[in-house]
């Protein structure tokens, strides 16, 4: 039996923050005087680089392991990831005392398969780029008897991430606050999808954007078609925290179901927001996790005169490339 056999919904959002908020971090709702005045907006970053692990990742997979059943639990845990859910399932199942086994591409962040490590994981890895993660994943998963959390299509995963949104509504109404827009990053949707089911309760007037790096950008075209599309395969970015193939399963109808519309990103523009981030929010962010800044400073979303919330999803980025970026190479 799949121990993850439900539909992720309002009520699962908030049953996930009560199992969670004792291990979690309510990550701030930063903003700049001086950042609204240039793009004539007020924006707000929820800041999830300060969440455990470095990125939001951790909030799904301490809520999909804590789900499951005592005896599935000691067996152990497996999960694909090129990098943040690696380390958020790592150090959840390292809190647990139970064995983890993570299949990571070979090209992910040093820091990101460090940390992974170092949270007391056995990191293996593959070359996305020629091999198939869920093929391999199967066989490993069934050969230890281990449980599968996915990234993103896993209930559990959903609603743990739609935690975030729970704190977002409530961060906003503490300031007195609706937002006009809620951007956030969309790998397969893990992300989005959740903050959506949240907000379509908590603010039902809030638009909600999925922000994808160019090459990626499956949801926006699948939201517009009505249908899940693929990405052609062989495109490489700078984004590598949110490259996947096409939108998950369960994450798409949720997307699709509240009227959630994509955009993406160059790497030029998001470099920019990387370096805006760290400039006049003074918080460091990773490519894949500024998309969501990016679409608001590269004015592909009209926000004059609005209230708007960005998602900084993560903050696992490299030294030398994160100098780079800020160095403006890239």
């Amino acid at each position: 039996m799949n121990e993850f056999e439900f539909t992720p919904t309002y009520d699962t959002v908030c049953q996930a923050a009560d199992r969670i908020r004792d291990v979690v971090v309510r990550t701030p709702l930063l903003e700049s005087p001086a950042l609204n005045k240039k793009i004539g907006a007020r924006l707000l970053v929820k800041c999830e680089t300060l969440q455990v692990t470095g990125s939001f990742k951790f909030r799904g997979a301490y809520n999909a392991i804590s789900s499951l059943p005592d005896e599935v639990r000691a067996r152990g845990v497996f999960a694909y990831s090129s990098g943040n859910h690696a380390q958020g399932i790592a150090h959840a199942a390292e809190m647990m005392n139970i064995p983890a086994t993570i299949l990571m591409p070979e090209d992910s962040p040093a820091i990101k398969i460090s940390n992974t490590r170092g949270y007391g994981a056995t990191v293996v890895t593959y070359d996305r780029y020629t091999e198939s993660r869920e093929e391999i994943g199967a066989r490993i998963a069934e050969k230890d008897g281990l449980t599968l959390i996915k990234p993103y299509d896993n209930p559990a995963i959903v609603s743990g991430q739609g935690t975030i949104g729970l704190e977002i509504a409530q961060q906003l109404k503490e300031k007195g606050l609706t937002a006009d827009y809620l951007s956030a990053p969309c790998g397969g949707g893990g992300l989005i999808s959740g903050i959506t089911l949240a907000m379509a309760k908590e603010s039902p007037t809030t638009r909600l954007i999925a922000a994808e790096p160019e090459n990626f950008d499956d949801t926006t075209r699948s939201l517009a078609l009505g249908e899940r599309v693929s990405n052609e395969p062989g495109h490489r970015s700078i984004c590598d925290a949110i490259v996947t193939p096409m939108p998950g399963e369960i994450t798409f109808p949720i997307l699709q179901g509240n009227g959630v519309t994509g955009v993406f990103l160059t790497e030029r523009e998001v470099t920019n927001a990387v370096r805006t981030a760290f400039t006049d929010l003074k918080i460091v962010v990773e490519p894949g996790g500024a998309v969501a800044l990016a679409a608001y400073l590269s004015g592909k979303v009209d926000i004059a005169g609005k209230t708007v919330v960005a998602v900084c999803s993560g903050g696992n980025v490299d030294a030398p490339l994160f100098a780079d970026i800020l160095l403006e190479k890239l």
